[in-house]
Parts: C-alpha cells; structure tokens; sequence
C-alpha cells in the first residue's frame, strides 16, 4: 500500500508539468503576439530568437513574481494577494511602482463610497422579538 501514495504523488506531479507547460506555451504565444504587434506598430522586425529569447524572460519574471506575491500574503497571514503586495512586489521598479500605484487609486476613487457598516443587533434583541408574539393556527 506505500506504493499507492507515491503513484498518486507522481501522477498529480505530472499533472502539474503539463498544467505548466500550457501556461508556459500559451504564455509565449501572447508574448509573441503582443512584439509582432507593437513591432509592426513600429514600422520595425524582430528576429525570432529575440522573440523567443524575449517570451522566456518574461514567463520567468512572471514565474519569480509570483512567488513573490505569494510569500508577501504568506508574510500577511493572508491565503489571497492583494493589491498591496502587487505593489510591494513591484519596488525594485519605480516607475512601475508608481504607475501601480496610481492605476490602484483610480479604482479606488471609482468605487461608491459604502456607508459605515450597521451593527449587529444582540442575540438578546433577536430572541425577544421573534418570540413576543405568536399568533395561532386560526
């Protein structure tokens, strides 16, 4: 029966490969996609290699930057990232920094301002309200 928990281990290790080589050839196609683009845009050529040079160095950013996010909420005590740690993970880099920053706080400007939140009435109140009266089956 030890056998079965490595097989297991194996199988969801080797679901998690494939799961990461879609990401990562999907990733490389948008990638590919968005230099032909902004190249042709342009009016200039980008060879291959540099695209694909190019494609690999942003999926492992995204890779290492995730791991980042994710040990900033960790940090938190948190299980979700949020903004917060975008922007923490993105210091090394001033201008995306600030470009984060203030894309973070247009959004927030943009949401309706909630009221201040009602408190809970007591279970006490609860209780003498729902059983003060009683009307019969008639």
């Amino acid at each position: 029966m030890e056998g079965d928990g490595n097989e297991i281990d194996a199988e969801r290790y080797e679901e998690d490969e494939s799961v990461t080589d879609i990401l990562r050839d999907r990733f490389r196609l948008s990638t590919i996609s968005i230099a032909e683009t902004q190249a042709k845009k342009h009016g200039m050529q980008i060879s291959e290699p540099i695209i694909a040079c190019i494609s690999e160095l942003a999926f492992k950013y995204t890779a290492h930057l995730a791991k980042d996010l994710e040990l900033f909420a960790q940090h938190a005590n948190r299980k979700c990232v949020n903004t917060e740690d975008v922007i923490l993970a993105a210091h090394r880099n001033e201008h995306v920094a600030s470009t984060l920053r203030s894309f973070y706080d247009d959004l927030k400007a943009k949401e309706p301002q909630s009221e201040r939140k009602r408190k809970k009435a007591s279970k006490n109140k609860d209780k003498a309200t729902t059983s003060a009266v009683h009307f019969p089956d008639l």
